[in-house]
């Protein structure tokens, strides 16, 4: 017969271990506060998860597979966010001068009608704006992160166009436009 842990068990044992468990996550993670954030998800996780243990002697040993699932689930978050935050970091410092706003391309305004409103609206706001990103995140109700997806979104979609409707002006930059000449 085969002896089952339930939820009084499983925090008994940990809590007996809570002091190598931290140290343990803390040599894989810098922040204090990060650790104790991994091992408070990993218990509740331990605590979802409590059917799948097999053996009962070796919970403490199961919960440690846990922790390092965790701890590698959330270098990898921090990898593709900061591999991420940067690209848009990047995008977001180019900032169209009021010299190369009057010799833009005039395809550009006629072209800013046709996206889809939100994408309109990042353009005109944030790039012929002057819209800081803080505040047209919480106008619109979003992440300043999320912010960051939807404008580079809508710059992709309007270079998109530009470069059907415009073709080696486009390439060019926009900037002194031919392409009606």
């Amino acid at each position: 017969m085969s002896k089952t842990v339930d939820h009084d068990t499983l925090e008994r044992e940990l809590l007996e271990h809570r002091d190598k468990l931290l140290g343990f996550i803390r040599t894989k993670v810098a922040d204090p506060q990060a650790a104790e954030d991994i091992l408070h998800d990993s218990l509740l996780k331990a605590a979802r998860s409590l059917q799948q243990l097999d053996d009962p002697d070796k919970l403490v040993a199961w919960f440690y597979q846990i922790v390092r699932h965790a701890i590698i689930d959330r270098r990898r978050r921090q990898q593709t966010e900061a591999k991420y935050l940067e690209k848009y970091a990047r995008d977001e410092q180019v900032a169209v001068t009021p010299d190369e706003q009057a010799s833009l391309c005039t395809c550009l305004h006629d072209l800013i009608p046709t996206l889809k409103d939100e994408y309109q609206e990042m353009i005109e706001v944030m790039e012929l704006g002057d819209g800081e990103s803080e505040q047209v995140a919480q106008r619109l109700g979003i992440s300043r992160n999320n912010l960051k997806v939807r404008r580079y979104r809508a710059r992709n979609k309007l270079k998109e166009r530009l470069e059907e409707c415009c073709g080696d002006c486009a390439e060019r930059g926009c900037l002194d436009c031919t392409c009606h000449e």
